[in-house]
């Protein structure tokens, strides 16, 4: 089992275009399974534009503004990127963390619950549905959205939490293949604040998200 303080955190402060994002996380990988690089979280923005995971269904994809569309090669549907949006690509070796690809999805998604309850912010998983969500009834909402694929045992992808992008953008698409909700932002919650202090709560709430992977590494 590898410690987090063996992980290397890359904090990109200028948009990195989707290709070089890809291209970096499948280097990576490789170089983690030969045991040449350290295991990896990046947090970066994207310049406005879609991703299609591989369940992703061209009817819901309207894109007015004629965004770039990316195939990720990840799990899920059509997913929105851009300025305002932290998004943390995490490349973890499973093979050390349990090899249970279920809990490390679980687990993701406990960290960006825990990092949002930091920021002052209930967020919860919804039954049937993928992603954070916030609010109840007509208020209800997503916050973050999570993709993910494992490659000979390395996680690549990872999750996107809505801190103030241009929410408009998001009306290019079915996001994630959910049109009966709407989608939100920290800052439409009223919670304005810089990436800067999203990435502290990430890395404050990191060290849980890790123990839940090392607990199902004990059982497995």
């Amino acid at each position: 089992m590898t410690s987090d303080t063996t992980i290397e955190w890359i904090v990109s402060d200028a948009p990195v275009p989707y290709s070089d994002a890809l291209a970096f996380m499948e280097q990576r990988a490789v170089a983690i399974r030969e045991g040449t690089a350290t295991e990896c979280v990046w947090l970066l923005e994207h310049p406005p534009l879609f991703t299609a995971g591989t369940s992703a269904d061209p009817a819901e994809l309207l894109n007015p503004l004629d965004f770039p569309v990316y195939e990720a090669g990840r799990g899920g549907r059509y997913t929105y990127h851009g300025p305002g949006q932290r998004v943390g690509y995490v490349m973890l070796d499973l093979e050390q963390r349990g090899k249970d690809i279920r809990c490390f999805v679980h687990a993701l998604e406990g960290w960006m619950i825990d990092a949002l309850a930091e920021l002052g912010v209930a967020a919860r998983r919804a039954p049937g549905r993928i992603g954070i969500w916030v609010g109840e009834g007509d208020n209800e909402a997503k916050i973050g959205a999570l993709g993910v694929r494992v490659k000979r045992w390395v996680t690549l992808h990872g999750f996107a939490l809505n801190v103030a992008p241009d929410l408009s953008h998001i009306g290019g698409i079915v996001p994630c293949g959910i049109a009966e909700f709407g989608v939100t932002s920290l800052a439409k919650l009223g919670k304005l604040m810089p990436l800067t202090r999203v990435d502290s709560a990430l890395k404050r709430s990191f060290s849980s998200f890790l123990n839940a992977l090392e607990r199902a590494c004990k059982v497995s």
